[in-house]
């Protein structure tokens, strides 16, 4: 599979700045229920719009896999992408990190809060076509804009830590010391309300071009899939401490 293929790296990421999206004649642009979000020039995408989707269900369910996301802001001008950990509450989604991190020093200081983009990707496949330019892979991604603020109140603090324990493996929290004051004094989260957002997603197999279809090379679809291995047992287990049932369910 040569270098970055053309159609993996402008299909498979959704674009942070796009036009608006133009309604065909005598349609009016689509428009937010409380099962969708409103699409906004930032939220279309101007390379495969048909891909894009604002359902609230579709975009949850693309958070709700994943535990890893990457959040963009710009720092002295210039941008800046972390890796961290999320969770999503309802219609809010919080992002862990310390109080010593630059984007949670940053919404402390800045005012109304930080403007800040995340973003969530699964792989679920690679696509092999017959032509390097061809190759792209089967993705489900989410992009979300807003602004981001420290959570400062304990109670939904703790929910929120709660919530990023159980959202990398349920059931953990309560199983699990939790925090003590200092731990939280250390600990900082931030929320980012879900109201700027879209996931685009892409499915199915190979876009050959006709004149290529007799050409010996292999093509089809790789299937990828996330699993887990045996968990292995930290070398000073208490005693008769059993493995729990919700990571032999994993």
């Amino acid at each position: 599979m040569p270098g970055t293929p053309q159609d993996a790296e402008q299909d498979a990421v959704q674009e942070s700045t796009p036009q608006a999206p133009q309604a065909a004649a005598g349609q009016s642009p689509p428009q937010p229920t409380d099962a969708t979000y409103a699409p906004t020039d930032r939220t279309v995408p101007t390379r495969s719009p048909h891909r894009a989707s604002y359902d609230k269900e579709s975009v949850h369910a693309i958070l709700d896999e994943g535990y890893v996301c990457h959040l963009g802001f710009v720092r002295d001008g210039a941008p800046v992408v972390l890796p961290t950990l999320y969770a999503r509450v309802g219609e809010r989604l919080y992002v862990h990190g310390s109080t010593g991190s630059r984007p949670l020093r940053m919404t402390g200081q800045a005012d109304p809060g930080l403007p800040v983009c995340l973003t969530v990707t699964h792989v679920d496949a690679l696509i092999l076509a017959r032509s390097a330019f061809h190759h792209s892979i089967n993705y489900r991604s989410v992009v979300a804009h807003g602004i981001a603020h420290q959570v400062t109140d304990p109670e939904e603090k703790r929910l929120a830590l709660d919530a990023l324990v159980d959202n990398a493996v349920a059931g953990r929290s309560a199983d699990s010391r939790p925090a003590n004051n200092k731990e939280l004094a250390a600990t900082a989260v931030i929320r980012i309300d879900l109201g700027e957002v879209s996931a685009k997603v892409r499915t199915g197999g190979v876009n050959d071009e006709p004149e290529d279809l007799a050409l010996p090379h292999w093509a089809g679809v790789v299937p990828l899939r996330k699993g887990y291995a045996t968990p292995l047992d930290d070398a000073e287990l208490a005693p008769g401490t059993r493995l729990p049932d919700y990571l032999r369910a994993l």
